[in-house]
């Protein structure tokens, strides 16, 4: 029905677009307002009219229908009034079990690059924000119809395993290592930045290392090896925890012998210049710091290997998205890589490489660090989350049936929903009594909602229904339902449009809010059969795009809570 109020506008002013004018077309505050309003603003220039005047003179083009039964301008706005029963008889008929799901991306592929840990450090809660974002994004291009390929980059080669042989070497043991884990690795990385600063030998030393590893040194590829094994135990069992996976873990070891090739492609197309001993990309025409392909020593840099993945995913995947999904301190990093694709004479390199931003994180107040050891772990985060959502179980329902499936969806739902509730530049902060209400704009409060759907069915008993009698469910909160469930494919369009996992978030949390005020409005169990299978539909209908809606942010539903 709105793209039919769209028509309706496109007919009447030549001078906005379709896009245009669906993007400034609201839904009013109030039942009296109408059920959609054209503000006229933006036409206030163009047609030299205060907004007032130009709304009462479209109002009068624009002629009533059998799905507008009026049409009329309130102040700035032109508001429009659907026939109801047509409107809800539409909704219904398209909103089927696949709703939402599109084929915008058939035959188009896309990589998400994200997560990317550091091979020998513990997963702290910092990682936890390019894991969730990126994984929603793969809901939500695979929803559009797209072969998403999920990328975790690992970090896994650089200097910094110089750093921790030297380390392991100096001040660690098999036995320590094999016993602790990343603990104890972790614990001899911070030990060689305390005594590097004391003593800067062991930055030479460091550096001798890894070049060894990068010269193929038996040795030094079998203790990063012995690092990385331990360290993809603890990856894998988060991940499990967060409930999804990778397709490649191709980390940038990977791309170690692929670097050569970009060198010499950059040597042959003269963009390399020596600066120090090193070699660099000359930026400074384009406001940006050179960008370093390798090291005086010879070495390879995050960039060079950067740019050998770009080459190697366009040729394996033929992409027609690489979306990077890291924190924004990253930002002039791949602006410069992206900018050298671009100097080779990849006009691709322009539109189809893409880097996603994100704020930073911390636990009520205060940066996360890595190198002084002061850091949080994501795996205790989680689990600390779910055992709150337990004792709130524990409290309110202890006889509640599979409790610890529920806790383990619901602490970890609430963490994830906290992430992806605000636009992914902002910064985000864990206080556990906000993220874990049932009552705020929360992941519980979410979940919370698909349960209590799932409890009118089991209450009713029906769970499926087919024709109803649309004229019993023209009441405001039926139709603001309604409403909110048609707009679902738009807004998965808009979140992959924008990147913003956000838009859907804060999608499902209105379809959730409608639900529970047509739910306090409206009793389903009632004798009137006709009546109860009207509203039961409806019942169906949110329970079935809220749980479509978490699952595209990367959250299960409980039946129960």
């Amino acid at each position: 029905m709105r793209n039919k109020v769209i028509d309706l506008l496109d007919q009447t002013i030549e001078e906005l677009d379709k896009e245009k004018i669906d993007g400034i077309l609201e839904i009013p505050p109030k039942d009296d307002m109408g059920d959609f309003a054209f503000p006229c603003f933006q036409l206030a220039k163009v047609f030299r009219k205060a907004p007032n005047m130009i709304a009462t003179e479209l109002a009068e083009k624009i002629p009533a229908s059998d799905d507008v039964s009026k049409v009329e301008a309130m102040g700035p706005y032109v508001n429009f009034f659907l026939n109801k029963e047509n409107y809800v008889k539409e909704v219904l008929v398209k909103v089927n079990d696949t709703y939402g799901t599109q084929e915008i991306g058939k035959g188009k592929t896309v990589c998400i690059d994200y997560s990317s840990p550091n091979i020998a450090k513990n997963f702290h809660v910092g990682h936890l924000r390019t894991t969730i974002i990126g994984n929603s994004l793969y809901h939500i291009f695979d929803k559009l119809g797209y072969h998403v390929e999920r990328i975790n980059h690992l970090g896994d080669w650089g200097t910094q395993f110089g750093k921790l042989i030297v380390a392991y070497k100096k001040w660690g043991s098999k036995e320590a290592v094999e016993e602790k884990g990343i603990p104890e690795l972790l614990r001899i990385y911070v030990k060689f930045h305390e005594e590097a600063e004391k003593d800067d030998t062991l930055n030479d030393q460091a550096r001798e290392w890894f070049a060894k590893m990068e010269k193929g040194d038996e040795e030094a590829l079998s203790i990063w090896e012995w690092f990385k094994d331990i360290s993809m135990v603890e990856y894998k069992r988060i991940y499990k925890m967060l409930n999804m996976d990778f397709d490649h873990y191709t980390g940038e070891s990977f791309y170690r012998d692929k670097t050569a090739a970009v060198v010499e492609e950059l040597k042959e197309k003269n963009l390399l210049k020596e600066s120090e001993g090193a070699m660099i990309v000359d930026l400074d025409e384009y406001d940006m710091a050179p960008c370093l392909v390798m090291k005086k020593d010879g070495s390879s840099i995050y960039a060079t290997r950067d740019l050998a993945a770009i080459f190697y995913r366009k040729k394996e995947y033929n992409f027609d998205k690489c979306i990077y999904v890291t924190g924004l301190e990253q930002k002039l990093h791949f602006a410069q890589v992206f900018k050298v694709v671009e100097l080779m004479g990849y006009e691709w390199a322009k539109e189809n490489l893409i880097h996603v931003p994100y704020g930073l994180v911390s636990l009520e107040g205060g940066k996360l660090s890595t190198r002084s050891g002061n850091i949080v772990y994501a795996e205790d985060i989680l689990k600390e989350s779910v055992s709150k959502i337990r004792e709130i179980i524990a409290e309110k329902n202890p006889d509640l049936k599979d409790k610890e499936d529920v806790a383990q969806k619901v602490g970890i739902g609430a963490i994830i929903f906290n992430d992806l509730y605000n636009q992914r530049i902002k910064d985000v902060t864990f206080t556990w009594e906000k993220i874990h209400s049932f009552d705020g704009e929360t992941g519980p409060y979410v979940q919370y909602t698909y349960a209590r759907a799932a409890s009118v069915l089991r209450k009713t008993g029906i769970t499926e229904v087919g024709d109803i009698d649309a004229s019993l469910v023209t009441d405001e909160t039926s139709v603001a339902l309604l409403k909110e469930i048609e707009r679902f494919p738009e807004v998965i369009k808009v979140a992959a449009d924008r990147l913003e996992p956000s838009v859907v978030s804060r999608y499902v949390m209105g379809v959730a809010q409608s639900f529970n005020r047509f739910y306090h409005e409206n009793q389903c169990n009632v004798e009137d059969q006709k009546l109860k299978e009207a509203r039961v539909k409806i019942v169906i209908l949110a329970k079935q795009v809220i749980k479509d809606a978490l699952e595209l942010l990367g959250i299960q539903c409980p039946e129960q809570m």
